[in-house]
């Protein structure tokens, strides 16, 4: 494979974690409205008169956005024409762009129309899909070499169980953290993990919006110690799912310390930017694990004998 190819994949992967994390700046540092009511243009000026902190992080998000947009196209392409003939390249190719261009669109109508809470914590989710497309993109253009063998796993249907659910399930954990964010929700609980030293139960919306997401994140770690398990006992000899599932632990336990951290460092930026990036990293993983076990699916419904017995039906 060409290694040009693959350096440009690499860099299209970073430049879209960037974008993720950008994101996260502008929100956690309340710098929707850098650039006022105006999009593309900053406070309707190509060239902004007028600087301040929010509009410098505003801006330098659309641009990112922007730059990495053109990338996801070219490697979108790029990949089409040289790796198209495996299966998922084309999907994965379409997905990545179109939802880093509705990515921007819902940005954009954020800024010159708003959007509700509810509406705006979708906004991560969404870049996190092209995120993850891009990732897996790009695993596929590494795999040619064959460095490494993920495409002959076969997986079982309680490890299939697993895969499925915590990534459905670690979505839904990520909507709710990114409504914490939009809610400024943050801090509404100032103790951890308990709301309050003095109570247990919350009591206003804040604080409700809050504790749901730490109770998600918690069965999240749950699932995924006990998926861990498995895989340790059950896969070992299958490096690539047993790997996967040691590092997406130690993303789920570093998402949760680091969201304790934001509590007691009272919102510090560069621990709540790390809390985005774990979970932005341990969902790129959960997605090359989906997959897998889509992979192993295809290829039990496909094999000589799934084929003779249904002739023989």
């Amino acid at each position: 494979m060409q290694r040009s190819l693959k350096w440009f994949a690499s860099l299209t992967t970073l430049a879209m974690l960037f974008v993720l994390i950008g994101g996260a700046l502008v929100t956690k540092t309340n710098s929707g409205m850098g650039c006022g009511r105006s999009w593309p243009l900053c406070n309707g000026q190509l060239v902004p008169s007028k600087i301040t902190p929010e509009l410098v992080i505003e801006l330098s998000h659309r641009i990112v956005s922007g730059a990495a947009g053109i990338m996801v196209l070219i490697l979108s392409i790029w990949a089409w024409r040289a790796i198209g003939h495996i299966r998922e390249t084309k999907f994965l190719a379409a997905v990545s762009f179109l939802f880093l261009v509705l990515q921007g669109l819902i940005g954009a109508a954020a800024v010159v129309w708003g959007q509700s809470d509810f509406v705006l914590a979708l906004h991560f989710g969404i870049s996190l899909i092209s995120f993850a497309s891009v990732f897996l993109l790009t695993l596929l253009i590494f795999e040619v070499d064959k460095k490494f063998d993920a495409e002959s796993l076969v997986i079982d249907s309680k490890m299939k169980f697993h895969i499925y659910g915590i990534i459905t399930y670690c979505y839904i954990v990520v909507y709710t953290g990114a409504l914490v964010r939009h809610k400024g929700a943050s801090l509404a609980c100032p103790s951890w993990p308990l709301c309050a030293k003095t109570r247990i139960i919350p009591v206003q919306l804040h604080e409700w919006v809050q504790m749901g997401h730490r109770i998600a994140a918690g069965l999240l770690l749950v699932w995924v110690i006990a998926a861990t398990v498995r895989a340790v006992k059950q896969h070992k000899q299958q490096f690539v799912i047993y790997w996967s599932w040691i590092i997406s632990l130690v993303l789920v336990i570093l998402q949760i310390v680091t969201g304790a951290m934001i509590v007691f460092t009272n919102l510090n930026l560069y621990i709540a930017l790390a809390h985005a990036l774990f979970i932005s990293c341990l969902f790129g993983v959960l997605s090359y694990l989906t997959m897998l076990a889509l992979r192993s699916d295809r290829q039990k419904t496909e094999s000589p004998q799934s084929k003779l017995s249904a002739t023989m039906k």
